[in-house]
């Protein structure tokens, strides 16, 4: 059976209690948690261990670009023609790249490689941001797992085992 809390931050924690198990995981929405709490359960019935179901699906970073457009249109807010475009560009040029060799180096790598086709700093600035948008909002939703926020003390988002400063 799930317990569902909300915290002073807004987000949900979802707890799964069975077979002397424990798991929880953080939410913004209760939906989410929701959707959540009866897969863990069902792993834990079949294998007696939960595992994280995203940890499954997404296997690429044009993975959790769908998952980032898909979650925004459930919650009534499609990107727009220019995030949009952005998002397109991103996942042709980094969709393919497995998330752990999305670090550092191949990001800097993906900035060089944009600034010779002519991309100027404000350019690589915004595809930085989405980037960092997607990662940050995968950390914060059902699709953990590929990205944890930064420790405290810093502003970044802790991704794929690299950190990126803001």
């Amino acid at each position: 059976m799930a317990s569902y809390t909300q915290l002073p931050s807004g987000n949900w924690r979802v707890q799964v209690r069975r077979k002397h198990r424990y798991v929880a995981e953080t939410f913004r929405r209760r939906k989410d948690g929701e959707e959540w709490a009866p897969d863990m359960e069902c792993n834990i019935d079949r294998s007696g261990s939960p595992k994280p179901r995203a940890a499954v699906k997404a296997k690429t970073f044009g993975d959790i670009i769908d998952l980032h457009v898909e979650d925004m249109h459930e919650v009534g807010r499609p990107p727009r023609r220019s995030k949009a475009a952005v998002l397109e560009a991103l996942k042709e040029d980094l969709g393919s790249t497995k998330l752990p060799r999305l670090n550092r180096e191949r990001l800097i790598e993906y900035g060089r490689k944009r600034a010779k086709e002519g991309a100027g700093p404000a350019t690589l600035a915004i595809d930085i941001s989405f980037i960092r948008t997607v990662a940050t909002h995968a950390a914060a939703s059902r699709h953990r797992g590929f990205c944890r926020r930064g420790s405290p003390g810093t502003r970044g988002a802790e991704v794929f085992g690299s950190r990126w400063k803001v």
